[in-house]
């Protein structure tokens, strides 16, 4: 028998080393890297970028000229002085002559355009990095709360082993029995529910690196150790003042304005020059000249309104994410000093209590001086206080990583 089960450990073993294999092991920096390598949203930001900076090209073209030719018979009436009969040929060139002030204000319409089209891909980059910071951690904490519902769960079954062989030689009576078999199921129940949560994590951490959807990943990393944060005040002007997506709505603004000094540019008339030659049978002649539209029933007054109505959308753009950003800002702020706080107070005295609750219990169960309903009791209240710490520190990680993408703290180094 025991060489059989030797034989069935090595056949089974290159299957276990190959699935171990087929795992990723994924660190935070691995993960940052591949969604800035994949991610739509940011490749769709580097297109806009992209379209921008072909604006700015556009702008800088000056416009074609135009050429004409012409060609065909002359013939001779019959009146008294006819025409001389002959190959009529017809050449000519026209070309618009810009004004300065209009092409010069079209080009920094399009450079402040490109310029805001960058702080938007910045802010796109930050707010990628922040998701897949948020799924990355997600994922760990989910690793945590399986470690610990194992750790209840191991406890538990040794409770009901000891348990069971109490109540075989007529120690301890059945309920004591059924206790630990309720126990045991509801530890079992509670392991099952966060191996659920961890793949609901897998998989979103998955979506956030634009992973294959076959990607086996294994994240691996610690949550970052505690800072202390600046002042409000200074966090909030340092927000304000670099803030990508607020600096994306000033230059916004900022061409907007400049849209409007390019359309009352265009009231000035653009001329066009024109140069023509003509050959005919009996003689030549060339000519120059000007051609200049005269503004008169369109002096682009519907065009210059929506330049304005634009300015007057682009301001209240700017200052409603004003009030979004620091909304933000002083929401991650609380809630890292309140989380902070927490941890901090249940680290220091409630975990270390209620593990020493545990140890006594056990301890006195052994000795026949409590039951164990006092032992569950005690169990329960540890889990609670690990739960309430996981959250905490979670709830600390979250919010450090909703005031790097604010620009509040600088990033902590990737684990």
């Amino acid at each position: 028998m025991t060489f059989q089960k030797l034989i069935i450990f090595f056949l089974l073993l290159p299957c276990t080393a190959f699935a171990e294999e087929g795992k990723t092991h994924l660190t935070l920096a691995d993960a940052i890297s591949r969604a800035q390598a994949n991610s739509p949203r940011l490749k769709q930001a580097v297109a806009v970028t992209d379209k921008a900076n072909a604006a700015i090209r556009v702008s800088r073209a000056y416009t074609n000229p135009s050429v004409e030719v012409y060609g065909g018979l002359q013939y001779a009436r019959p009146i008294a002085t006819p025409g001389v009969p002959g190959i009529l040929q017809h050449y000519a060139a026209t070309q618009t002559i810009e004004i300065p002030q209009e092409r010069r204000l079209r080009r920094s319409e399009a450079e402040s355009a490109a310029t805001a089209a960058r702080y938007g891909q910045k802010a796109v980059s930050l707010s990628v990095t922040a998701d897949v910071k948020h799924a990355f951690y997600s994922a760990l904490r989910q690793q945590e709360e399986i470690h610990h519902a194992e750790e209840n769960l191991a406890l538990v079954e040794d409770l009901h082993h000891r348990v069971e062989v109490e109540v075989g030689v007529g120690e301890k009576g059945r309920l004591e029995l059924t206790r630990a078999e309720a126990e045991l199921a509801r530890a079992r129940f509670a392991v099952r529910s966060a191996q659920i949560e961890y793949a609901n994590a897998i998989a979103f951490l998955r979506v956030t690196i634009a992973a294959a959807p076959d990607a086996e990943l294994d994240p691996v990393g610690t949550i970052e150790p505690r800072l202390t944060l600046p002042p409000l005040a200074e966090a909030r002007e340092r927000v304000l003042e670099k803030h990508p997506a607020i600096e994306q709505s000033r230059t916004d603004l900022q061409t907007d304005k400049t849209a409007l000094a390019h359309e009352r540019s265009l009231r000035i008339p653009q001329p066009t020059a024109f140069a023509e030659f003509e050959n005919q049978p009996d003689l030549r002649f060339w000519r120059t000249g000007i051609t200049i539209p005269l503004p008169l029933f369109d002096r682009r007054k519907g065009q210059i309104d929506e330049a304005k109505a634009s300015i007057d959308q682009s301001q209240a753009v700017l200052n409603q994410r004003r009030l979004e950003t620091i909304s933000a800002l002083e929401r991650a702020y609380e809630q890292y000093q309140l989380a902070d706080q927490q941890a901090t107070s249940l680290e220091s005295g409630s975990l270390h209590a209620a593990e020493t609750a545990v140890d006594a219990a056990r301890s006195a169960y052994r000795f026949g001086e409590r039951g164990i309903v006092e032992v569950l009791d005690a169990q329960r209240v540890l889990q609670s206080v690990r739960g309430d710490l996981l959250d905490a520190q979670f709830a600390r990680q979250a919010a450090l990583v909703d005031l790097e993408e604010l620009g509040a703290v600088a990033p902590g180094g990737n684990k």
